[in-house]
Order: C-alpha cells, then structure tokens, then sequence
C-alpha cells in the first residue's frame, strides 16, 4: 500500500516513519506560505483586516460542508478545553445532575464537568458500559467519537439514543477523527475538535459546533467584543446582545494564524480522497499482524486510524522506538502507533518489526 500522500509536502525528516498523528502530525511545508499571507493582512490595516474576516468565513464554510452542517453552525474556539469549558459554564446545573463519560476519556472532555460544583462525574466501563451508567439524573454523555486511549469508535448513533431516552445533552469530541472520518456533526448538540492532528492545523484553534436546531436557545455565560452582534453601546446584560450563530464561542480574536494555516491543510486534505480507507486499512493491519504474533494490543475491531499497546515501560519504548526513526506516541502506558496519508506500508513494516523487537 503507497502512500496517499507526497512526503515531500511535510517536514518530515528523511528515513523517519512518523507515525504519530493521534498526538501532533508534521507540519505541511505550505503552512508557512499560509503564515505570510496572514502577516501580510494583519500589516495591511482595514483592507487586510477585511481579508482575515474572509478567511474565517472561507474556513467555516469548508468545515461545515464535511462536517454536513450549516455555516452559522460552526464557531472557533481555542482549544477544545476551552469549548469544553465555556459549555460546562453555560449549562444550569441542578443539584444531582450527572455527567456521564466512559474511562477511557481524554480529560479536556471530563474534566471542566468533573470540576462543576453538585454535578456527579459517573465513569462507565469504557463506551459500551455508556447506556448501564446513564439515568433519569443524567444531564449530559461525553464521549469522543474515536478514543484517543485506544483507537475505539464510538457508535454515535447508539448513544444519540441513549441520550434522548434520558432527555440528556450528547457532547462530542472529534479530536481522534476528524481530517481522516467523515464527520456527520448533527448527531451532537455540541461538538468539537482540535485542528493540530490529522486535521494538519496548528495548536490555538478549534472547532466548535453547535447545533442550534436541538438548542436553539443556548448562550454562554461569558462574552468579548468578538462575539459580541454590535460594538454600539452594547447591552451587557442582554443575551441577544450576541452574535447569533457559534461564534459566540469566540470571544476574542480568533488565531488568525490558525485559520490561515487550518484552511491551507483543509484544501490539501480534499485534494486526496480515500484517507479513511487508507488510515484505517493500515492501522488494522498493523493490529492483525500484532494479534498473529501474540503482542497485547488494546484497540478493538471497531478502530480508528491508530493501533495501540500496552507496555508496563511504555515511555522508555517509544523512546527506543525514536532512536530507531519510528515515532509513535506514549501516555497511560500504551505505544500508540497513528497512521496518516503520508504514510505507507513501508511504514507499517518498520513499525511492527521495531514492536515485536519491544516484547
């Protein structure tokens, strides 16, 4: 299997295999050019002011045609963290409210809900032991639509039913996803993403969605001049005093820089059909070829674009495994193994032969 992609696009170094897009993918060598354009507006006053105004539009507009949603749908934020957060500060939470989310998720999605006053944090036993754990006080699922723990997906559908037969919010993080998985966003009420993985953005920008036909009414609690609809002698107090689709979630300049860069990388991205086919085809035949060997592998059948396994001296293997020009990523005591379209079976060849050498 060749790659997808020309490798000569990335700053990859030669005779490196980099396998780690589940924590941050090389650069695109035209991020740069997509900078100087940025810098370039931003010294050109008004007129260049009103050509960074287009590219966030020209952005919005490509993530919401592959996210299958409306442009006013789709707003950026900094971090998922951030997103997170501002949803978790939005909601009226009521004493006993439950957050549900499995074990295996990542703590930008879990954690500003863990840390909200008289909400009760309830862990499932990984995605499958979401419904067990779900309740009449279940306020809102969390759940990321491929784990970053493990590779599993999700199925969103299932736990979409789930949420309404408890009349929860269903929140979803496409980190682990998108740029390699279509994504249908509407399955959510909130969703978001960070753009600096298979995406091939940069950190200091995400995406977030909001589905305003399920939430018609949501607001958050904090605001700025950006997402504020009129800079004339605003009403603070008043809610409709903001602007009327989700880039309420940007209270402050957006990255400009990350928007440039995001929008460069969505457009090399639609330049080669087929990612999802490819990334998965090689990350589950890495996971075969480590079952047929008998190495511990923790990612299920029904995988993403990464194959990962556990090893009780998991940083000290990646560390090996980089001294050897196979870069994989470590975290909770498993080598996870990322596949993009740069990527190749000369690639999967290297990684497996270097990860039988580990056990």
């Amino acid at each position: 299997m060749d790659a997808l992609f020309d490798s000569d696009d990335f700053h990859i170094v030669p005779g490196v295999a980099h396998l780690c897009a589940g924590g941050k993918t090389p650069a695109l060598r035209r991020a740069a050019d997509a900078v100087t354009r940025y810098l370039a507006d931003k010294s050109d006053g008004p007129a260049g002011d009103a050509r960074q105004e287009e590219e966030i539009l020209a952005l919005r507009r490509r993530i919401a045609s592959a996210w299958r949603c409306m442009q006013e749908d789709i707003g950026l934020v900094s971090s998922v963290a951030e997103g997170v957060s501002m949803l978790a500060d939005s909601l009226d939470w009521r004493e006993g409210d439950e957050v549900v989310v499995p074990d295996i998720e990542y703590p930008s999605l879990a954690a500003p809900f863990a840390l909200r006053p008289g909400v009760t944090l309830r862990v499932a036993e990984g995605v499958a032991g979401i419904a067990a754990a779900t309740g009449p006080r279940t306020r809102l699922i969390a759940v990321s639509s491929t784990s970053f723990l493990n590779a599993e997906r999700a199925d969103l559908p299932a736990l979409r039913a789930v949420a309404d037969r408890h009349g929860a919010l269903l929140v979803v993080d496409h980190t682990q996803s998108a740029g390699w998985m279509p994504i249908e966003a509407g399955i959510a009420d909130f969703a978001f993403a960070a753009s600096y993985k298979w995406l091939l953005g940069i950190s200091g920008i995400a995406i977030a969605y909001w589905n305003r036909a399920r939430q018609p009414g949501w607001a958050p609690r904090s605001a700025g001049w950006y997402s504020m609809a009129s800079q004339a002698r605003p009403d603070w107090r008043n809610p409709v005093g903001l602007v009327p689709d989700a880039m309420r979630f940007c209270r402050g300049n957006p990255n400009h820089a990350g928007v440039y860069v995001l929008g460069e990388a969505l457009d090399y991205l639609a330049q080669h059909p087929g990612i999802e086919a490819h990334v998965t085809g090689l990350a589950g035949e890495l996971r075969r070829r480590c079952l047929d060997a008998q190495l511990p592998v923790m990612t299920p059948e029904f995988h993403g674009a990464s194959c990962c396994l556990p090893h009780p001296e998991a940083a000290k293997a990646v560390k090996t495994l980089e001294a050897k020009g196979v870069l994989t990523w470590n975290g909770r005591g498993r080598i996870r193994v990322s596949f993009h379209g740069y990527n190749g079976e000369a690639d999967l060849d290297r990684a497996f032969d270097e990860l039988r050498a580990l056990y």
